[in-house]
């Protein structure tokens, strides 16, 4: 997945602006949403999700402050984050947005040991259930919202088809499923007759504009409807795999609030 070498030096020059305001080291930023699926309009914005670690003095306040840096910038630049002890504590909770983001083939910045550490994570946390009904209800939200109507948006429509391709693959796999759209599109279990209904509207998006609608095909309505309903059933009869232990994720945020950081004088880390 490329980006505009512009976008990406803007990006990149955010981050590092984000280091130095706000006095964290960020260990991983990835594009998410369309342009990590693969299937953004030509006017998508940029959604960039990242993870920062703090110096060593913030984790020994009785009192925890903001966790979450915000920041949206002029050429359609969302950037977001969410420090490491509220990253880890969700990732325990087999946080799929956060799965995603670790996915993502658009990469800003990886410190490699930390991203491949939390990856290898991944399956140990991984809740199959959870994760379907999670897609699912994603799908039935796109579906009450935006799409039960004749006239629709095919930015919303992708928003229903991932994630039911996701049940799809947590169904077939109990493992995370891929960021990418087009890896889900060509699981062995996907029909060529759907990648044709599914490939058609997706050569229709990448040349219209998010706001372009289109009429809803009665193919693919009913489609989602069976989808949705089947998965209803498919969610609670997955095996729930063994959870993974909380000391796990506790030695993670040591490692990298502690031995990452070199602390030096006065209590102030490094910078690399």
């Amino acid at each position: 997945m490329s980006v505009d070498e512009s976008v990406r030096a803007a990006i990149e020059t955010s981050i590092a602006e984000i280091e130095h305001n706000k006095q964290v080291r960020v260990l991983f930023a990835a594009e998410s949403g369309s342009r990590a699926w693969g299937c953004a309009s030509p006017d998508s914005d940029y959604d960039v999700r990242f993870i920062y670690v703090h110096e060593l003095e913030w984790y020994l306040r009785v009192s925890e402050p903001r966790d979450v840096i915000e920041a949206r910038l002029p050429g359609d630049l969302d950037l977001s984050g969410w420090e490491l002890r509220k990253t880890l504590r969700l990732f325990a909770k087999c946080n799929l947005a956060l799965n995603e983001w670790l996915g993502s083939p658009i990469v800003y910045r990886s410190d490699d040991a930390f991203v491949e550490r939390l990856r290898q994570l991944i399956p140990t946390f991984f809740r199959p259930p959870h994760a379907v009904l999670h897609y699912l209800r994603t799908a039935q939200s796109m579906w009450r919202d935006h799409l039960d109507q004749p006239s629709v948006r095919l930015k919303k429509v992708f928003y229903a088809l991932r994630p039911l391709l996701a049940c799809r693959w947590i169904e077939h796999t109990l493992s995370q499923p891929p960021t990418e759209f087009e890896k889900l599109l060509q699981a062995e279990w996907v029909s060529d007759s759907e990648r044709q209904m599914i490939g058609e509207l997706q050569a229709a998006k990448v040349q219209a504009s998010e706001a372009d609608r289109c009429p809803m095909p009665a193919e693919l309505s009913a489609w989602l409807v069976e989808q949705m309903g089947y998965f209803e059933g498919v969610g609670p009869k997955l095996a729930v795999q063994a959870s993974g232990e909380g000391r796990e994720l506790d030695r993670v945020l040591a490692e990298w609030v502690v031995g990452l950081m070199g602390l030096a004088g006065a209590g102030r880390w490094e910078r690399p």
